[in-house]
């Protein structure tokens, strides 16, 4: 995997809570992104959709939002 661009504290991200999503600004002018879904599996490296940057997450599980359950599931 490539180098991690630098590592963010979970409070210093946006969250997107009908997304379930966190934002963070990227240097190229996006935001990096990772799923609240993807936190609670233990992933913890945020990616920028534009450029090949990736930022390390630092959080604890026990401080996430809850997840919400899928409305359209069947």
């Amino acid at each position: 995997m490539a180098a991690v661009y630098d590592e963010v504290e979970i409070e210093d991200m946006e969250f997107d809570a009908e997304e379930q999503v966190y934002y963070y600004p990227c240097p190229c002018g996006d935001r990096f992104s990772i799923d609240l879904e993807e936190l609670y599996d233990g992933e913890d490296i945020a990616t920028c959709p534009s450029c090949s940057l990736t930022i390390r997450v630092v959080f604890d599980e026990e401080n996430l939002p809850e997840l919400k359950e899928e409305e359209d599931a069947e």
